[in-house]
């Protein structure tokens, strides 16, 4: 199985065309062997007793953060159906709705990045040395977030910039309301920005199986609740949480 798909350009060169799309059913049935196996190593582990979520409540996610999760993954979801449909051979006029869920994904993403750095505690999600202690040690708590939620950020971080920036490319490629196609790049170029976007758009369809998957599994449902009504209960922060890590406000 090929990584990429080639054609020749006008003057008969080989040149790469983009990815190959036949890694989808690879990327989709390794996400689901992970998924199995997490599921089958999860149920032989012994389960300590489930907090309550009754009682007094603590802030894990703000009301505009907790917008721009369900945005952005709205956003993701119509880029995904948009491009990807298409290409397994469901047809539909799929180019405009595909852009404008691109312009919505930037722009959510840049409102982000600049609320991450301006008004956010930006170091939360940094991975640190206690971070990577935490698989190996079941005494040992994370703060807000562990180490498998910093790392899952990171990656679906880095895979939608790439998406972001080969996608700005690709978009002035095309007709908009704004301007008319041009054909500034070369082949070989577009066809590595093809490459980008495409090969980025594997992997995260890889990470959304796993995060869908660990956001469903009952142990983690109070995080996915938090994701909707912005708390967590004090017992479950106490059983889930370092206080010396993280010391969240009482939710109203």
């Amino acid at each position: 199985m090929e990584f990429a798909t080639y054609k020749n350009d006008v003057w008969g060169r080989e040149v790469i065309r983009g990815v190959s799309w036949d890694l989808l059913w690879l990327v989709v049935v390794a996400a689901f062997i992970a998924i199995a196996l997490h599921a089958i190593y999860a149920a032989t582990q012994k389960r300590a007793a489930k907090p309550s979520s009754e009682g007094a409540r603590v802030t894990r996610h703000d009301t505009i953060d907790r917008l721009f999760h369900w945005v952005m993954a709205a956003s993701v979801f119509a880029l995904l159906i948009t491009g990807v449909l298409p290409i397994v051979g469901i047809e539909f006029a799929w180019l405009e709705l595909h852009w404008i869920a691109g312009i919505a994904l930037t722009v959510i993403v840049l409102f982000h990045i600049v609320r991450a750095v301006f008004v956010q505690d930006a170091s939360e999600m940094v991975i640190t040395g206690s971070d990577l202690k935490e698989p190996f040690d079941d005494a040992k708590k994370p703060g807000k977030y562990s180490a498998a939620q910093k790392g899952m950020h990171a990656a679906v971080t880095i895979l939608t910039l790439l998406v972001i920036a080969s996608g700005i490319v690709m978009f002035a490629m095309i007709d908009t309301p704004w301007w008319e196609r041009t054909n500034s790049l070369s082949e070989s170029t577009l066809g590595l920005v093809f490459f980008v976007h495409g090969i980025s758009t594997l992997a995260l369809i890889g990470l959304i199986c796993l995060h869908i998957y660990f956001a469903l599994r009952p142990e983690k449902l109070f995080y996915t609740r938090s994701m909707i009504k912005g708390w967590i209960s004090r017992d479950e922060l106490d059983a889930n949480h370092d206080p010396q890590r993280w010391s969240p406000d009482e939710s109203s």
